[in-house]
C-alpha cells in the first residue's frame, strides 16, 4: 500500500500541468553520505541540550496508544471522533477519522497529520485543515490529526519546532498510538504535515528511518543552512511577551553553550535531520508552490538533490500557483497526488 524500496528510475516530466515532477526510487543499498556525525552515546546523555540531537531521540522508547473516543461528526463515508494520546506523559489532543464497513483483514492505513505553524491560543482541535483531512479521510483512510503540544487544549507548552524536539516527540508517540490501534494497519502509516511541520517529519524520519512513507506541503527548514538562506514571512507568528522572553532565554543559554548553528560544529551535525538520510527508507512526497509568500519554494528545491544523493525514493511537485496552502486548483492535484502516494505498493 505504502511505497517502499524499488530500482534506480529517475524522470523529469512537466507536459501535463507544466508543473515539475521529479522521482527517484532507492537503490538496493544507499550511497555513503558525506560528514555523517560520528556520536558517543555517553557524551550524548551528559551533554547539555542533548535532546534535540537526532542519536539522543533515538534512545527514547515512544510507546502510546489512543485513549477514549467521542464521536464529533458523520460523514457519508467516515466518521470523526475527538481523541488523545500520552506524549512524554502529556495529553496531547487529536481528530480522529475513521472509515464506515468493514475494516480490511489487517486494518485500516492510516496517516499521522502535523499542522504548521498556528497560534497556539487560538488553534482548535476541530477547526483548521478541514479540507485536507476531509479529502483524505474520504479514501478510506484513518487520519490522526494531532494538536502538537500547548496547542488548543494539548498539555505542555508550545516551544516552537527549530530549536526544540518536543514536537518531534508528539509526532512519534502519535505513530505509536495508531500503531497500537486494532483498527490501523501497523505497516501502512504514513506521516503528512505542512510547512513548519516539514522540519518535524524529516526529524521524525530521521530519528525512526523506515516509517514506510511521508508527504511534505510547503516544508521549512531541513538543513538549517537553508533556514540562513531564506528565513521565513509568516505575519501570523505571535507571542506573549512572557513566550518570548521564556524563548529568547532558552535560545540564548542553547548559543552560549553550543554556538549558533554551524555546519561544522559537532553539536549541531547531531541535530541536522539531513545527516542521516543515509539510513533511511521511507519514501517522500514534495509539494510547493512557487508563489508561497510565507516559505519559500527554495526550501524544497535545496532538499531535492540531498534526497537523490541519499537514494531515497521521493517525488517533488512545483506548483505555479496556491499559496503557502496550496489552494485552488492546485489543491486537488496535490491532494490527488498525495493519496496515490500513500497508496502505492511496497
Amino acid at each position: 500500500m505504502f511505497a517502499g524500496i524499488f530500482s534506480i528510475v529517475n524522470r523529469i516530466t512537466s507536459e501535463e500541468t507544466n508543473d515539475l515532477i521529479v522521482t527517484t526510487d532507492r537503490a538496493a543499498s544507499n550511497p555513503p553520505i558525506e560528514n555523517q556525525p560520528q556520536t558517543n552515546q555517553l557524551e550524548l546523555q551528559t551533554q547539555p541540550f542533548q535532546e534535540l540531537t537526532i542519536p539522543y531521540l533515538r534512545t527514547l522508547d515512544y510507546t502510546s496508544e489512543l485513549r477514549s473516543l467521542k464521536r464529533f461528526e458523520e460523514k457519508p463515508s467516515y466518521t470523526s471522533y475527538v481523541t488523545s494520546y500520552l506524549s512524554d506523559g502529556l495529553q496531547i489532543n487529536a481528530l480522529l477519522t475513521l472509515p464506515k464497513g468493514e475494516a480490511p483483514e489487517n486494518g485500516w492505513p492510516a496517516v499521522v497529520f502535523v499542522h504548521g505553524y498556528i497560534p497556539p491560543d487560538s488553534y482548535r482541535t476541530t477547526e483548521r485543515y478541514v479540507a485536507y483531512v476531509d479529502y483524505l479521510a474520504q479514501q478510506g483512510m484513518v487520519v490522526f490529526k494531532i494538536d502538537l503540544r500547548g496547542h488548543g487544549e494539548s498539555e505542555g507548552e508550545a516551544n516552537g519546532a527549530y530549536y526544540s524536539s518536543e514536537y518531534v516527540r508528539d509526532v512519534l508517540f502519535a505513530y505509536s498510538a495508531l500503531e497500537n490501534y486494532e483498527l490501523v494497519d501497523k505497516t501502512k502509516i504514513g506521516l503528512w504535515g505542512h510547512s513548519m511541520a516539514g522540519n518535524v517529519i524529516l526529524r521524525a524520519i530521521a530519528v525512526q528511518p523506515t516509517i514506510p512513507t511521508a508527504v511534505i506541503w510547503a516544508g521549512a527548514v531541513y538543513s538549517y543552512e537553508d533556514w540562513k538562506t531564506y528565513g521565513l514571512s509568516d505575519h501570523s507568528f505571535r507571542l506573549t511577551d512572557l513566550q518570548r522572553s521564556d524563548r529568547l532565554n532558552k535560545r540564548k543559554e542553547l548559543f552560549d553553550t553550543h554556538g549558533e548553528f554551524d555546519p561544522t560544529n559537532q553539536f549541531w551535525q547531531t541535530v541536522v535531520p539531513t545527516n542521516y538520510l543515509a539510513e533511511v527508507t521511507t519514501a517522500i512526497q514534495l509539494h510547493h508552490a512557487t508563489d508561497d509568500a510565507v516559505v519559500s519554494i527554495g526550501y524544497s528545491k535545496d532538499l531535492v538533490p540531498l534526497l537523490e544523493k541519499a537514494g531515497i525514493k521521493h517525488e517533488f511537485y512545483e506548483y505555479k500557483t496556491g499559496g503557502h496552502n496550496i489552494t485552488g486548483g492546485s489543491f486537488s492535484q496535490a491532494m490527488a497526488r498525495s493519496v496515490e502516494w500513500f497508496n502505492q505498493e511496497k
